[in-house]
């Protein structure tokens, strides 16, 4: 499940986690990635692994709804990491984690996803519901 992620990086010159695949109890993680452009990542547990969007314009906290591009799956231990990924390597940039805790999954469809969020900051009901430019995140009323 992680061959795309790891086919992407060079761990010798990166300090992101090899890691393995591997179950966690239902985590996630959002974390604020300063690359070519500021975006929020959001990583949520399955399988044991993260699968992973890239979340453009931050992860939605009021009544927003945010576009959400899938990227690849990364290893549990990247709920961990905070660091700067070398300029010219695959992601480049400071990450840093914003805010990280349970995740309890409801649903998970093809198209739609439902969980609840307990982190320091992110609290509640959410959904995912994928579209034909991706997929969107947004709180559950």
């Amino acid at each position: 499940m992680l061959e795309e992620y790891k086919k992407k990086r060079n761990f010798s010159k990166s300090p992101e986690p090899a890691g393995e695949s591997k179950e966690a109890g239902g985590i996630f993680v959002v974390q604020e990635h300063q690359a070519s452009h500021w975006h929020h990542d959001f990583r949520l547990e399955k399988d044991g692994v993260l699968k992973s969007w890239a979340v453009p314009k931050g992860f939605p906290e009021g009544d927003e709804k945010r576009l959400a591009v899938p990227t690849e799956d990364h290893p549990i231990d990247y709920a961990d990491f905070e660091g700067v990924i070398p300029k010219g390597k695959y992601g480049a940039g400071t990450v840093k984690i914003y805010d990280k805790g349970k995740a309890k999954v409801k649903l998970w469809e093809n198209d739609k996803i439902e969980f609840e969020l307990e982190g320091k900051k992110l609290k509640g009901s959410y959904v995912m519901i994928r579209t034909k430019m991706g997929w969107l995140i947004f709180r559950k009323k």
